[in-house]
């Protein structure tokens, strides 16, 4: 039973494969996710449509489709590989947490404090694989509904989604601007007058811009939008070029040395929340995750607000 089994499913390498492709959307895409050759992708997923007898997927333009059969194989795949995966972090705990993986996904501006998070539990902990994936926040979003990761980071946690979460670190949305700037000589800038200069705003999808838009909405202000810039250096160096001021977290400038940027005393900010690391409700920790998430409440919270106070 279990040798006709292996025959129609192929090998776990293949279906690693196949999930990479369908979840990617492109055999290119897979072929970088997973260091693998595009041919080396497309030769092996030929042998599993053999094995398995039926077509996989269909080339449309630019695109693949996948039929029935390579959708229902690779939602198999995706039971199969976390399986193997749980037994391995079962195998994990039983040899004192000496091997592993620990998948984290975070929003964009976290990634300034989380590698100082992940620094001392790895050398704790140094047989464990660590995969940190930065996005912005729908992505991390869409990550969760794909059940990608172990824990999700975000400033405000979607209410949509069935997620547990534990605050971890306060996340201040400061107005900044280029040293000598008009307002940076103000003691107190109203917000109506900070709405008139031009505005450099993150992309659509962004944690900050989501923050920032319900911040002005909530104000019944509307900033004088210039620039949409896709990340937080891009949106500093603008700054600092003088095309104009913005908002964003303050561990942007907390952690690293940005010289020429002022945050200014604007009316109404910061605009305050906390950063949090999520989980999915219904799936239970593995036991890295549930060491990490230990080590983050008792020691890690701590560890970040000394950092913060340099």
């Amino acid at each position: 039973m279990a040798s006709r089994l292996h025959a129609h499913i192929g090998t776990f390498r293949q279906l690693e494969i196949l999930l990479a492709v369908y979840e990617t959307g492109s055999i290119k895409a897979a072929s970088e996710k997973l260091f693998l050759t595009q041919p080396t992708i497309s030769m092996q997923l030929k042998k599993l449509t053999e094995a398995i007898g039926l077509p996989i997927y269909q080339q449309i333009g630019r695109k693949l489709k996948f039929t029935d059969a390579g959708i229902v194989t690779a939602q198999t795949a995706k039971q199969i590989l976390q399986s193997c995966e749980n037994l391995d972090m079962q195998l994990s705990n039983l040899k004192g947490l000496s091997s592993g993986t620990l998948r984290i996904a975070s929003a964009t501006t976290a990634k300034y404090f989380i590698p100082h998070l992940l620094g001392p539990f790895c050398q704790r902990y140094p047989g464990i694989d660590i995969q940190f994936t930065v996005a912005n926040r729908q992505t991390v979003i869409e990550r969760f509904e794909q059940s990608l990761d172990d824990f999700y980071v975000f400033s405000y946690v979607p209410e949509h989604l069935d997620l547990q979460a534990t605050e971890f670190m306060p996340n201040d949305l400061v107005a900044i601007a280029k040293a000598g700037h008009p307002l940076t000589q103000e003691q107190s800038v109203s917000l109506e007058r900070f709405c008139q200069e031009d505005f450099l705003i993150r992309e659509q999808g962004s944690g900050t811009r989501y923050s920032t838009e319900s911040f002005f909405r909530q104000q019944g202000c509307q900033p004088n939008i210039k620039m949409t810039i896709a990340s937080n250096e891009a949106i500093i160096h603008s700054v600092l070029s003088g095309l104009g001021v913005s908002i964003l977290s303050a561990h942007t400038l907390a952690f690293g040395e940005i010289y020429g940027v002022e945050v200014l005393t604007v009316e109404g900010l910061p605009i305050q929340s906390n950063w949090s690391f999520s989980w999915a409700k219904n799936q239970q920790l593995s036991p890295i995750a549930k060491v990490f998430l230990d080590y983050v409440e008792h020691e890690g919270k701590e560890m970040m607000h000394k950092a913060l106070a340099l």
